[in-house]
């Protein structure tokens, strides 16, 4: 689905609830900087979770969808997430705002305005590599500030926050994914222990699945 919006078109790709009843809920996951829907943690949670009766949503802002390489601003990436929240919205069940990277920032900035049910940020971005004194987490603490069940995914290997560095907060749930690096992608030696990719990916899917259980819709 193409949607216009005031910096562009942006696209949703939809996996619908498989449920007779329809959805329980909707999850709109927004992609990184540095990549797009293609993304092996989204992907992942597309193909598991219509079973569990969750429609989700992969948005492709439209930097993506024109082509260019470069994500724009921040104000940028809020003003298209905010234009086409009306169209996640529109199945009148309860929706859950996320996404990856950038996307889980974009998530945690507008869920309160927007009247999100929840927040997922996979792979936050709590600081750039390196530097833990530029920290984001005012940023992400927004949510659970607001009132919004708020879960963190993220791998154990993230050089942009470990799953140890998130500070604790009432609302605010981190889990962790052994080997996982800021793209949840695992190296050799974790395979030769058994922790292959699939086995991370379905780490993610089931503690995403475990934590919407309890959110609004659940």
């Amino acid at each position: 689905m193409t949607v216009p919006t005031p910096v562009g078109d942006a696209r949703i790709s939809w996996y619908r609830a498989a449920a007779p009843s329809g959805p329980r809920r909707v999850l709109a996951l927004g992609h990184g900087a540095g990549g797009g829907v293609e993304a092996r943690d989204l992907r992942a949670l597309a193909a598991a979770l219509p079973a569990l009766g969750c429609t989700v949503a992969l948005v492709e802002q439209p930097w993506r969808v024109a082509g260019r390489k470069v994500a724009p601003a921040p104000k940028t990436l809020d003003a298209a997430w905010t234009a086409l929240w009306p169209e996640l919205a529109a199945e009148g069940v309860p929706v859950v705002a996320g996404g990856r990277s950038a996307g889980a920032r974009v998530a945690c900035r507008t869920a309160a305005d927007l009247g999100a049910a929840a927040v997922l940020a996979l792979a936050f971005p709590l600081h750039p590599p390196g530097r833990p004194e530029r920290s984001r987490a005012a940023e992400l603490l927004a949510a659970p500030a607001a009132g919004l069940p708020t879960l963190v995914v993220q791998g154990d290997r993230d050089t942009f926050g470990r799953p140890e560095e998130f500070p604790a907060a009432d609302g605010l749930e981190v889990a962790a994914v052994p080997w996982g690096d800021h793209g949840f992608a695992v190296p050799k030696k974790a395979s030769a222990d058994g922790i292959g990719q699939a086995g991370t990916l379905g780490t993610i899917t089931t503690a995403v699945a475990d934590w919407l259980g309890g959110t609004p819709g659940g």
